[in-house]
């Protein structure tokens, strides 16, 4: 149960960080093909996927709840070693999925969804620095029927490996407001003013339902590529699994470089690769 909340938690940190995948954290770790039958299957074997989800949700409630002002912080204040630890803990994932595929051979089929997949990564970190207009939320009902379906885009992106949905909500102009209202909803709960309480959950649960909608629905889509071309699949998620680091350091703020900064980055890199090492695996 620790672990698979620690796993939970990496999870939560990876999709607060733009331009890190929450899906790359899941394969990173051994549990994305059990996490997305878990999901597809949750009703109709509700319990063994009732005990495997609830400690993952746990730890990525606690990631984005308790982490979101500590990440602001760090990537402000020190985005060369952040990223690099994020760098780490994605390359340190490439062992436990190409073993998945090594005995397979390598051809053009393959070749193909690696290298397109290795292409949309990248070019949605070099998309993503020009990102969109910061939106003003509100509980007005267009705005809500937009955080819903933004909500649903989200999901969508940060169940696929590779694909950071903190970017997407970052061009989409959403990553900041729903980042800053999360954290005013918390201040809010502190200091009980449920006034305030009341305005963020009007804001936070229409994209909440939507995040559902849409973790159900690509869940779906991965579970029928699988089934019906596995080895390609995996070869399209090697693909964005090793786009990432670049999507990452592309997106670094380098202003900050220093010897000691990427010195203090090398242990960060060294200490991810050792987590998603022992995070990973069954």
């Amino acid at each position: 149960m620790i672990k698979e909340i620690l796993q939970g938690i990496v999870i939560g940190i990876a999709n607060i960080i733009p331009g890190v995948s929450g899906g790359t954290m899941m394969v990173a770790m051994g549990i994305y093909d059990k996490l997305i039958e878990s999901i597809t299957h949750l009703f109709s074997n509700f319990k063994k996927s009732f005990q495997f989800l609830l400690p993952i949700f746990i730890g990525i409630g606690i990631a984005i709840i308790a982490l979101s002002k500590l990440f602001e912080f760090l990537l402000s204040n020190y985005p060369i070693p952040t990223n690099l630890g994020f760098c780490g803990l994605i390359l340190g994932s490439l062992p436990f999925i190409t073993q998945k595929v090594a005995h397979k051979g390598f051809g053009i089929d393959k070749l193909i969804p690696f290298l397109v997949f290795f292409a949309l990564v990248v070019g949605m970190s070099i998309a993503g620095e020009a990102s969109g207009r910061e939106v003003v939320l509100s509980l007005a009902p267009l705005q809500i029927l937009l955080l819903f379906l933004v909500g649903v885009i989200a999901a969508a992106t940060m169940v696929v490996p590779g694909v950071s949905g903190s970017m997407i909500l970052m061009s989409l102009g959403y990553y900041e407001p729903i980042l800053k209202t999360i954290n005013a909803m918390v201040s809010a709960l502190v200091h009980l003013d449920f006034g305030q309480v009341l305005y963020c959950c009007g804001i936070l649960i229409p994209f909440g339902i939507g995040v559902v909608v849409g973790i159900f629905a690509i869940a779906k889509l991965v579970e029928w590529l699988f089934a019906r071309f596995q080895v390609q699949t995996y070869w399209a998620i090697i693909g964005l699994i090793v786009a990432s680091p670049i999507a990452i350091l592309l997106s670094t703020d380098w202003a900050t470089f220093s010897i000691v900064q990427m010195l203090i980055g090398f242990l960060t890199f060294v200490l991810g690769w050792y987590v998603a090492s022992k995070l990973g695996g069954e």
